[in-house]
């Protein structure tokens, strides 16, 4: 059962991911995947200044979202929702959030990779209007020396 906000008045927010708050984003990360992102991963994000955006009720992190700007596009690294708010409606506000800045930064498609076997995120994006444009076989660590393919997926903004 999702929880509600820390309080009927709760300040939702976006803030930007920074060292001050890896700490707790680690713990919604391995708790939300079996093969979560580990410390070097953000470590490398925050050097590289990609836009890495926390969503924040009042202290508590609702989810949060990483992407790399390219020539004339943008891709989504991580995009996590902390299981205790999943099915409430905030992948897709990150994800308009998302595209509010893509199309600030002249971006003219969206693109990700999600697991084969993640109905869920694959269905948040459908709604949002992303479209299956290809496959990547033996992309995912699967556990127990397994892999699992990736749906590359995308969104025209232009």
């Amino acid at each position: 059962m999702p929880k509600a906000l820390p309080s009927d008045r709760a300040e939702v927010r976006f803030e930007p991911l920074g060292p001050d708050r890896l700490n707790a984003v680690l713990e919604v990360e391995n708790r939300a995947y079996a093969h979560p992102w580990n410390r070097a991963n953000f470590n490398d994000v925050l050097h590289s200044g990609y836009q890495s955006q926390i969503l924040m009720a009042d202290s508590t992190i609702l989810g949060y979202f990483v992407a790399m700007k390219g020539v004339d596009e943008v891709h989504l690294l991580n995009i996590t929702v902390a299981p205790d708010y999943q099915g409430q409606g905030w992948a897709h506000l990150m994800l308009d959030a998302l595209d509010l800045w893509a199309r600030g930064q002249n971006a003219e498609t969206l693109w990700l990779e999600v697991r084969v076997g993640n109905t869920r995120a694959r269905q948040v994006y459908e709604r949002h209007g992303f479209r299956q444009v290809g496959q990547r076989k033996n992309y995912y660590a699967a556990g127990r020396g397994q892999r699992e393919d990736a749906l590359v997926m995308n969104l025209r903004l232009a």
